[in-house]
């Protein structure tokens, strides 16, 4: 895509004022990072609060009597349980067991349901929704933008913006105003993000997004953060990033998410099944698969980047990596990756090839680093 058929978010032009370096990322202008610069952007957000532009993902609602059930046919979670007010994780799955999109689901209502989606795979989400719940009200609050707060000074600012979301714990939000430029603006605001720091997730109206985000910086905690840092806090904390570490070829077994298929919705369960390539789970966890994603300690200062391969003691290629960078709270190298199931044991020492040379490595466990998500 083309820089003149790139999409801007509400905060384009903020984005700019503040310095940002803008790259190309699901179809918008991103900013990679802002003057402050990818480490120091990173380990603010771990020390401070860092404000994070992500009005490229798609926000849904969708609202009907029964959307809980027709919603439970696309994806493993027990959505007739989940409490008002209250989000999941969740993952579209395929007929092969493959994995559409990861997503956010929160329960508004009764009958009504709150939906992130990756900008990525937007457009593919939307469609495959629409599909499968044809009946029901469907709509794209394309007229919203979406900012993440991150890290422990968070809710210290929030404490000051919206006093209720301040009670939030993770995984759970509330309908607050924030009075901006002397209006009062309804906001939507979890608890949640996807740095591994406690945090919030602020959906408000596009046309006092900006204002709201200035509000927001002015305070001294509180830095720009762009897409760079946002990828290695991510990383350090073992979260998945579509298209690169989960995807259509990869299933939620696979990728060590069986956590995100309801112990209701297992086989045995209480509701077990009907959800797409329910059969083929079922039979993964039941006798195992071939491949696995596992963390890596990495011998050594230099970053091992998606793609570079893993090879046996004996140089046979059995796997690759998917993330890997520079984690600098960890102070070091840290990637995630695929490799066959026989290598996958917390401790099998493997290879990265790197320019020619064979950098060790190690299967580990994740998060690389703690997360401090509030409870």
């Amino acid at each position: 895509m083309s820089d003149t058929e790139l999409l801007n978010t509400p905060l384009y032009d903020l984005h700019l004022e503040l310095g940002a370096k803008m790259v190309p990322f699901a179809g918008y202008a991103m900013p990679v990072q802002y003057p402050l610069g990818v480490l120091k952007e990173h380990l603010h957000t771990r020390e401070q609060a860092g404000l994070f532009d992500v009005s490229h993902m798609g926000q849904v609602r969708i609202k009907g009597k029964g959307v809980a059930e027709a919603l439970e046919k696309l994806v493993p979670v027990d959505l007739t349980t989940l409490p008002l007010m209250k989000q999941t994780y969740a993952v579209f799955t395929q007929e092969d067991g493959g994995i559409l999109d990861d997503l956010i689901i929160t329960r508004w209502a009764e009958d009504e349901f709150f939906l992130v989606v990756n900008a990525g795979c937007k457009q593919d989400d939307i469609a495959h929704l629409q599909q499968h719940l044809q009946s029901f009200e469907l709509e794209v609050l394309d007229n919203r933008a979406l900012l993440a707060l991150q890290g422990p000074q968070a809710r210290a600012v929030m404490d000051e913006l919206a006093p209720a979301a301040t009670e939030l714990r993770f995984m759970s939000g509330c309908w607050s105003t924030i009075t901006i430029d002397g209006n009062d603006v309804d906001c939507f605001i979890t608890c949640s993000g996807y740095t591994g720091e406690d945090g919030y997730e602020i959906s408000v109206p596009a046309a006092q997004a900006t204002a709201l985000a200035k509000r927001i910086l002015a305070f001294e905690q509180v830095e720009a953060i762009g897409l760079g840092a946002r990828d290695s806090l991510r990383l350090e904390v073992g979260l998945c990033l579509y298209g690169h570490d989960i995807d259509l070829t990869t299933s939620p077994i696979e990728a060590g998410l069986i956590w995100s298929i309801s112990k209701s919705r297992r086989a045995g369960g209480d509701r077990a099944g009907g959800f797409i390539g329910a059969d083929v789970i079922f039979d993964q966890i039941d006798n195992g698969v071939s491949r696995k994603r596992v963390g890596f300690n990495i011998e050594g200062r230099a970053p091992i980047r998606e793609g570079a391969e893993l090879v046996d003691g004996k140089g046979n290629v059995i796997g690759k990596i998917t993330s890997g960078g520079f984690g600098p709270s960890k102070g070091g190298p840290v990637a995630m990756g695929y490799v066959n199931s026989e290598f996958a044991a917390i401790g099998t020492k493997l290879g990265a090839l790197l320019r020619g040379k064979t950098i060790p490595l190690e299967v580990t466990k994740m998060p690389f680093v703690p997360q401090n998500y509030a409870r």
